[in-house]
């Protein structure tokens, strides 16, 4: 059975295009949309202003105008672009001298065999700072060390793909996924209020807990689902490879990289724990709307590379200043398709925006919403829903978000509902299902370190395996946003 609905995915996702591709039909899409709209001389009228709206038409010669003259601007103003590559300089630097892949290890070789699990899912969903690292050291890590205390090693790889993939925006710390999703949903909030800005921690609170109860329900799953479906493992067991453990090297390089973490936070409080710190905001002295938050990307990103730098001296990775500019350029590199993708996903918002089909339709679309008397709570998990589904086709969560956010935050703005609980329903929803479809990008390499303990293994084990926690993560995430929502918990900064 699940063998058969994992195919029917595969081939319909299959014949999807590239998701910059998809952005250019949809742009496409928008410009003749608006003709259309335009020629029906559809109207509306704004709930908060009392403005006439109107269609702008695209093909018009204001329009194509418009077009040309703001493509770069488009792009270059696309709150996502400049945060995440900020970022990811600091990011790069730690990554290329091997500070993440090493971080990663400690808390997953010194744990006891009774927290393995536990310590296997919260590492999987703290890795998704480390982009790629949890996918490639982690998930078969785990397995090596689920094999050497006895217990079944594809349960281990289980445990770990569900944390890293599963668990992917979650996290206890603020990362680029933050920024990416901040960014869009500001954009979209602007076609309601021009002014309304969604800060990159504002779904920080949510995400710690929803961060423990994922590690907990993972940690459930895997004991009480998965192990016992997979039964014992006959293999003989084995010690975890030398190659595994951490080194004095890397022992040492990881104290000096905390050292060097240490000093920066230690700054950074000086300048913001005083009433009278720099970072605060000038006139009010707080914390909201501060340079602080402001540049947060900025202070995350220079943390990372002063630890990545520290890291890397202790252990000769980096031996000069051009091994750190070469990681900061590694990183760039891996961002190439991001940077496309962004373009012309930029262009689609920015068409959407300028054309006003964004708010018309959240205008009419609200109404018919208050019409029907539909709690927006339940709306809030139907959206939640549609969007897990959406996600088994569109693996990209920057490209899901800058396609749902301009319809759907302002819709939930209009019945009342601020965007940064639409966001957090959004990540709930993105990251459940990332674990059971083929079109994630790393779903055939996690294959195939199952393969490497059960060669009958394929797409369906893997798929069977996983759904259990795709399911359970999507219902308790769904069930702590609607309980924190409904006792008025802040969500975030």
């Amino acid at each position: 059975m699940y063998q058969s609905l994992l195919n029917k995915i595969e081939l319909a996702g299959n014949k999807l295009p590239h998701p910059t591709t998809l952005f250019v039909l949809f742009s496409i899409a928008i410009i003749f949309l608006s003709a259309l709209l335009s020629g029906l001389d559809w109207v509306v009228s704004h709930p908060l202003t009392d403005d006439r709206l109107s269609v702008r038409n695209l093909l018009s010669r204001d329009g194509l105008v418009w077009m040309i003259t703001h493509a770069v601007s488009n792009f270059t103003g696309f709150a996502p672009v400049g945060t995440v590559l900020v970022a990811m300089l600091g990011i790069g630097i730690a990554e290329y001298s091997g500070l993440l892949k090493t971080a990663l290890k400690p808390l997953v070789l010194y744990a006891s065999s009774s927290l393995l699990t536990s310590v296997l899912v919260f590492t999987g969903i703290l890795s998704s700072l480390a982009a790629d690292a949890g996918y490639v050291v982690l998930i078969p890590l785990g397995a090596a060390i689920f094999l050497s205390a006895g217990r079944h090693p594809i349960a281990g790889i289980a445990a770990t793909f569900a944390g890293v993939s599963g668990g992917f925006s979650a996290n206890l710390m603020i990362g680029p996924v933050d920024a990416i999703l901040a960014g869009i949903s500001t954009e979209a909030a602007q076609l309601i209020e021009p002014s309304y800005e969604v800060s990159i921690a504002s779904n920080y609170y949510f995400m710690c807990l929803l961060t423990v109860l994922l590690t907990l329900v993972g940690t459930w799953v895997t004991e009480r689902v998965v192990i016992p479906r997979l039964g014992s493992y006959h293999a003989v067991k084995v010690e975890i490879v030398s190659e595994s453990k951490l080194s004095e090297i890397e022992k040492k390089g990881l104290r000096n990289a905390g050292f060097g973490l240490l000093i920066w936070v230690f700054v950074v409080l000086c300048l913001t724990v005083p009433e009278t710190g720099i970072l605060r905001h000038p006139e009010t002295g707080s914390l909201l709307k501060s340079p602080f938050i402001s540049g947060l990307i900025l202070i995350i990103s220079i943390g990372f590379a002063i630890s990545g730098i520290a890291f890397g001296v202790t252990t000769q990775t980096i031996k000069s200043d051009k091994d750190v500019v070469q990681g900061m350029e590694a990183s760039m590199q891996t961002m190439a398709g991001y940077i496309v993708l962004m373009f012309f996903a930029a262009q689609f918002v920015s068409f959407f925006s300028w054309t006003q089909i964004g708010v018309m339709t959240a205008v009419e679309a609200a109404e018919i919403l208050k019409q029907m008397s539909i709690p927006p709570l339940l709306v809030l998990i139907v959206f939640i829903a549609v969007t897990a589904v959406v996600n088994l086709l569109i693996g990209s969560a920057s490209a899901k978000w800058a396609l749902l956010a301009p319809v759907f935050i302002p819709l939930f703005m209009l019945i009342g509902m601020d965007p940064e609980t639409v966001q957090a329903g959004y990540r709930i929803a993105d990251s459940s299902t990332n674990i059971i479809t083929p079109l994630m990008p790393y779903f055939g390499v996690v294959v195939a370190f199952v393969h490497k303990y059960d060669s009958s293994a394929g797409l369906g084990t893997l798929a069977a395996i996983m759904l259990p926690y795709a399911l359970s993560f999507f219902l308790a995430g769904t069930s702590l946003l609607l309980l924190w929502h409904w006792f008025g918990f802040p969500l975030g900064i």
